[in-house]
C-alpha cells in the first residue's frame, strides 16, 4: 500500500507524474467527472483547516465520489481517547482513502502503519504538509513553467513551517535550486533542515535578515505567516509576530516575473494592496490545491488498485523503545506507540525519531 506522508515518498518521476496529470485535469476535466465514482474519501481533521479540508472535498466531489469524516475531533470517540491507530482501523472500513491532518506529529504515520487503504498527510503538527508541497509545485510550474534554476526566497516562520519544511525536501530532487532563508534568528529554518536537505542534496543556501536585501534576485518569493498556535511562550511570539511584512514598496526592486507564493491564511504578513499586483500569485495557488489532490487521490488509488507495496514506512536500521523522543509535541510523547529513531543521514552517529525528526531527549 501506497501513502503519502512526507513529499519524499514520491521520487521525482512520481512527482512529476501528479503533476501532469494535475495539468491535464485542468485542461480536461469532464474526462474525470467520475474517475471516483462510487468511493470514499475519509477526511479526518482534528486541527481547524479551511484551504486544505474544502480543497480535499472539492477534489473528491469533482471525481464524482463521496466525502466523509469530522472537522472537529472533539466530536469524535478521540475525545474520550480513542488513538489515531484505533480510528485508522474504524475509519478503513468505511473509505477508500484517507486525509488526515493532525496536531501530533507523526499522527499521519502512526495512520499509515495501521490503515488498509491509503493515506495522505493532510499536515502533522509542523512536522510536514506534502499536499501544500504538491500545491506549490504546481503554482510554480504554471506561474513560471520549470522547477530547475530558480532562486526561491522564503520568508517569516521558517521554524514551525511545515510549508516551507516540505517545499524545499520537494525542490532539493531538482537542478540549479537556490534557497535564501529570509527570517529571525527565533524562527530560522531548524539545522537538521539545513544539514539532512540542503547540505545532502548539494542545495545552496544563505541566510539574511531582511527580503529587501535579497529580492532583486528572486524568483519565487514564499511569505507564511507567524504561527501563534505553534509558539509555546506567547511572549516569544508577540517579539516576531510582526517581523516581515511584505508591501507593494519592498516590491519595487523585484523582477516582474517574479511570482509571490503564500499557503494562507494571511494575517498582517501581505498587505492587502499587494493582492492587485500580476506578481501575486496567492489566490491562484488556492485553486491549483484542489486539482492537484485530485491528481493525488487518483494516483493512489490506481496504485492500491494495482497492489503497489513497494514503500518502507519503517527506514532501514531504526531502532526500536531505547530512547525517547525531545519533542513534546510528537506522537510518541502523546499516544501509546513504539519510539522509533533512524541513524541520522550525515553519518554523525546521532539518531533521530521516525514521526518527527527530532533528537532524542537528554
Amino acid at each position: 500500500m501506497r501513502h503519502i506522508i512526507d513529499p519524499t515518498d514520491l521520487s521525482r518521476e512520481e512527482l512529476d507524474e501528479v503533476i501532469n496529470l494535475a495539468l491535464d485535469i485542468i485542461d480536461h476535466r469532464e474526462k474525470y467527472s467520475e474517475a471516483c465514482k462510487g468511493k470514499k474519501l475519509a477526511t479526518l481533521f482534528y486541527e481547524p483547516s479551511t484551504r486544505t479540508r474544502l480543497s480535499f472535498t472539492a477534489a473528491m466531489m469533482e471525481l464524482g465520489g463521496n466525502v466523509l469524516g469530522f472537522t472537529d475531533a472533539q466530536s469524535t470517540s478521540a475525545s474520550k481517547g480513542e488513538t489515531v491507530a484505533d480510528t485508522t482501523k474504524v475509519i478503513s472500513c468505511f473509505a477508500d482513502i484517507i486525509a488526515m491532518r493532525h496536531f501530533e506529529e507523526g499522527a499521519a504515520l502512526v495512520s499509515a502503519m495501521n490503515a488498509g487503504i491509503p493515506v495522505i498527510n493532510a499536515g502533522d503538527g509542523s512536522h510536514s504538509h506534502p499536499t501544500q508541497t504538491l500545491t506549490d509545485l504546481l503554482t510554480i510550474k504554471r506561474e513560471i513553467g520549470r522547477f530547475d534554476n530558480i532562486k526561491i526566497g522564503f520568508c517569516g516562520d521558517l521554524r514551525f513551517g511545515r510549508t516551507v519544511h516540505s517545499l524545499i525536501k520537494a525542490l532539493a530532487r531538482y537542478s540549479g535550486v537556490e534557497v535564501i532563508l529570509i527570517a529571525p534568528d527565533e524562527l530560522r529554518l531548524p539545522d537538521y533542515m539545513k544539514y539532512e536537505v540542503c547540505e545532502k542534496y548539494g542545495v545552496p543556501y544563505r541566510e539574511v535578515k531582511t527580503m529587501e536585501e535579497v529580492m532583486p534576485e528572486l524568483d519565487i518569493l514564499y511569505m507564511t505567516r507567524v504561527q501563534k498556535e505553534r509558539f509555546l511562550d506567547e511572549d516569544e511570539f508577540d517579539r516576531v509576530k510582526d517581523a516581515f511584512i511584505l508591501t507593494p514598496e519592498k516590491l519595487a526592486t523585484a523582477k516582474p516575473e517574479l511570482r509571490i507564493l503564500h499557503p494562507l491564511p494571511r494575517v498582517n504578513e501581505i498587505t492587502v494592496e499587494v493582492d492587485a499586483d500580476p506578481r501575486a500569485a496567492y489566490f491562484r495557488q488556492v485553486e491549483n490545491g484542489k486539482f492537484v489532490r485530485m491528481a493525488l487521490i487518483l494516483t493512489l488509488l490506481k496504485w492500491a488498485a494495482e497492489g503497489d507495496d513497494k514503500q518502507k514506512l519503517i527506514p532501514e536500521g531504526t531502532i526500536v523503545n531505547q530512547h525517547r523522543c525531545s519533542n513534546r509535541r510528537c506522537i510518541s510523547n502523546m499516544e501509546n506507540v513504539d519510539r522509533l529513531f533512524r541513524p541520522a543521514s550525515d553519518g554523525s552517529g546521532i539518531y533521530r525519531c521516525v514521526y518527527c525528526e527530532s533528537k532524542p531527549a537528554k
